[in-house]
Formats: C-alpha cells, sequence, structure tokens
C-alpha cells in the first residue's frame, strides 16, 4: 500500500476549518477567492451593469427560431422572414425580433455537453456539468455577488416562473434566488403579517439573543440566518416595486398581453430599482410531439415580450448597461421523429445576447446545410459563461475556494469569444 507523506495531510482542524458541509451533505461554503473578492465585487458594480435571462424550458428549436434550414428534409413547415440584416433570416414566428436583429448577437453554433433535461438546465444556469459533493453557483448568484449591491433592500437575484435547480451553491444563501410564481406574483409569506411595532419589539428580542449568543458561539450557519432574517426585513420596504398590476394597462400592448409579457415587465421595473440579475421563464419547448404547434403557440408569446423588454430598456436608456440573454438548456434535432417532434440536441443550437457589452447586428457560427454540426465558430458552454461574465465586466480569471479547492468562475478551457463583445 502507497501512503502519501506527512507534509501532504491535512489535519482534522484544518479540515474542519476549510469544509463545512449542510445536512444533506452536498453543500460547501464559499470561503473566499483567489483575489481580493470585496475588490472585485466593488470595482463591478461601480459599472452599473445588469442582466436579464429569458429561459426557454425545454429547449427552444434553432430551426424554428434563428437557424432555419429551408428546403431541406430538417427544415420544417414554417417560412423564413427577412432581417433588418441583410442576408439574415429568422423564422416567420419572430416578426418583431426580426425588425430588431440590429440589437442582437446571435449565435448559431452552440455546442454543449449535457443532452438531458437537469443536466442541460445545470449547464447553462451555472456553466459547470454536475458534480457529487459541489453545489455549482448559478449565473444569477455570480452576477449578484459581483454586481450587486449590498444596500439595497431588493434581493440581487430574482426568479420568475423559472426552473434553476441550483441556486447559490456554494456562494451561500445571501445570493440565494427570491422566486416569484408564474403569475409573477410575490409568495404568500413575503409580507409580514404582524403589527409593526410587535414585528418590531420581537426583531429586537430575537437580535439581542443571536447577538449575545454568536460571541461566545460564532459560527458562519448563525451568521447566514441573520443576514437572511433582515434581508427578509429590508424588502418590506420595497414590495411595491414587484407590483406591476397598475403600470400593466399602460405596457401590454408593447410586451404582448400574455404571462410571459408581464413578467418581463416586472424584470424591466426590478433592473431599473437596481436588481442585477432577473430570470424570466417560458416552459414549454420540450416538443418531442408536436413540435411546430408547440411553438406556434410560445414563440409568438416570446417574441412580443422580448422584443417588448428591448424596446422598453431603450426607451429608459437601460439598454446600454443591460444584458438579455435568450437562451434555453439544449436545442432540437435536425431529424423530425415520427410524432411530428425534435427531440433533444446539443451539437448545433442557438442563442441570443443584446444590450451591455456585446457586439450589436451579428451572427455568429454557422451549422452545415441541413443543421446536423457546427461548421464554424463553435461556443462552448465554457465559452459562452466567460463571453457573458467579461461583457457584465467581471473578472473570468476569478477563482472561489470551496473548501481547500479552487474553482474557477468558468470551467477550465472556456475562452472568452471577444467576436461577440462590443
Amino acid at each position: 500500500m502507497t501512503h502519501c507523506p506527512t507534509h501532504e495531510h491535512l489535519s482534522r482542524r484544518s479540515l474542519l476549518k476549510g469544509t463545512l458541509a449542510t445536512a444533506a451533505g452536498g453543500t460547501v461554503l464559499n470561503l473566499g477567492s483567489l483575489f481580493n473578492s470585496k475588490a472585485v465585487a466593488e470595482a463591478a458594480a461601480r459599472q452599473g451593469k445588469r442582466c436579464i435571462l429569458l429561459w426557454l424550458n425545454g429547449g427552444a428549436s434553432q430551426f424554428e427560431t434563428f437557424d432555419m434550414k429551408v428546403g431541406q428534409e430538417t427544415g420544417g413547415p414554417f417560412r423564413p422572414i427577412q432581417t433588418k440584416l441583410p442576408g439574415v433570416e429568422v423564422c416567420e414566428l419572430m416578426p418583431r425580433i426580426a425588425g430588431m436583429t440590429d440589437d442582437l448577437c446571435v449565435v448559431r453554433s452552440m455546442r454543449t455537453s449535457q443532452i438531458d433535461h437537469p443536466g442541460g438546465i445545470h449547464l447553462m444556469h451555472t456553466g459547470y456539468s454536475k458534480t457529487t459533493g459541489i453545489r455549482y453557483p448559478e449565473l444569477g448568484a455570480v452576477v449578484g455577488k459581483y454586481l450587486g449591491n449590498p444596500d439595497l433592500d431588493l434581493p440581487s437575484f430574482v426568479k420568475i416562473a423559472s426552473n434553476g435547480d441550483t441556486g447559490a451553491g456554494f456562494l451561500g444563501p445571501r445570493f440565494a434566488p427570491f422566486s416569484l410564481n408564474h403569475s409573477g406574483r410575490l409568495p404568500s409569506f413575503s409580507k409580514s403579517n404582524l403589527d409593526p411595532a410587535l414585528e418590531s419589539r420581537r426583531h429586537a428580542l430575537r437580535s439581542f439573543l443571536e447577538e449575545t449568543y454568536a460571541e461566545e458561539h460564532p459560527a458562519e450557519t448563525s451568521k447566514m440566518h441573520r443576514e437572511a432574517y433582515d434581508q427578509a426585513r429590508r424588502l418590506q420596504n420595497v414590495l411595491d416595486v414587484f407590483d406591476a398590476e397598475e403600470e400593466w394597462p399602460r405596457y401590454k400592448d408593447m410586451y404582448g398581453d400574455s404571462l410571459v409579457g408581464k413578467r418581463c415587465l416586472i424584470a424591466r421595473r426590478l433592473v431599473e430599482s437596481g436588481v442585477p440579475f432577473v430570470e424570466v421563464g417560458q416552459s414549454g419547448y420540450d416538443t418531442h410531439a408536436d413540435n411546430f404547434s408547440g411553438h406556434k403557440s410560445r414563440v409568438p408569446t416570446m417574441d412580443h415580450a422580448w422584443s417588448g423588454l428591448l424596446t422598453d430598456l431603450k426607451q429608459r436608456g437601460l439598454f446600454d448597461d443591460t444584458l438579455v440573454i435568450w437562451m434555453g438548456e439544449i436545442g432540437r434535432t435536425p431529424r423530425i421523429n415520427n410524432r411530428s417532434g425534435r427531440d433533444h440536441y446539443v451539437r448545433a443550437w442557438s442563442t441570443a445576447l443584446a444590450g451591455a457589452g456585446v457586439k450589436r447586428g451579428y451572427v455568429h457560427g454557422k451549422t452545415d446545410e441541413k443543421g446536423y454540426d457546427v461548421v464554424d465558430g463553435k461556443v462552448t458552454e465554457g465559452d459562452f459563461f466567460g463571453t457573458v461574465y467579461k461583457a457584465l465586466g467581471i473578472d473570468t480569471e476569478i477563482q472561489h475556494y470551496v473548501g481547500i479547492r479552487p474553482i474557477p468562475i468558468t470551467p477550465f478551457g472556456g475562452e472568452v469569444k471577444d467576436e461577440l463583445l462590443a
């Protein structure tokens, strides 16, 4: 039997200090970064950039959106329409976005590594494949950490009808998402039903007891509990930001009179109020059967909501500082199956970006004539996340410690695609 030398051993004290698992056994706490995390966060936050992720749960088809293959057996029944970019066409289901392609950076050459939904959702929320013992933070948690304002009463990461499953991961609960339901409404527990005077007295007593206990028994988990409770109390001051009902009648024509349209309006309200990351979900794209009717029922409402969001951001002077990402977890197969559906596909699919930090009026990458493979400009998940972070002004060289292990902000091998950036 081979033994490692003594100098490579970790003491029990070092191990316990370096890692702390939850009762579930899977989460370890972030203990900093290889760089001055606070300085990096302050520098990034000064740029004032924000991000809205439009999440197409199930995986929208590239063939029925940005990478049509008209005349091929893989093409499907929809017609292409000309966009504002010469020679660039999109599906007829997206007439409004077709008129705004001069604001978009379209990527037609995604190639990713996780073909199932759980793996793909995790991958395209974190940049990483699932790993035993490590819970990677979602894009929203990372953006909240480095672009968030700790003095703001609002959360740094908000999800509206979304399907991500990782949350803040090893960054800790301070950067966990605050979730709204499918109607964009606050959860029932978000508002205190106590008399304000009574709640204030209870808070004072609770704070006294916790602080007294913490002086003699300092623990990171206790500190997190106090921070979470304080954040919930501060949220009471800004609950009206989440309520778009009064504003909705004036904007439903711009965004489209749909749930996803209203979610996008709430997202605009939140980023305008200082929230650095908002995710807006739209489900129903897992079209193994009836792909064409499925996309016909969903893409037009997203087209209206997405174009309305971009228009509203531009009119309010927010577009140049807000990155809008349009993507799901996977693409759809070139082959149309015997149920008129398209199955999961990750060798060649599409995403799109707009706003802060990215090149406008640009289409990146190319697939072959039938859409089976990328022939130019391949973009992996690592490339994509690195490019997004750079567009937002977040240092792509950051590494966090998980226990004693350094974890890069994006996977090893990922490259920033500077050609996508302004």
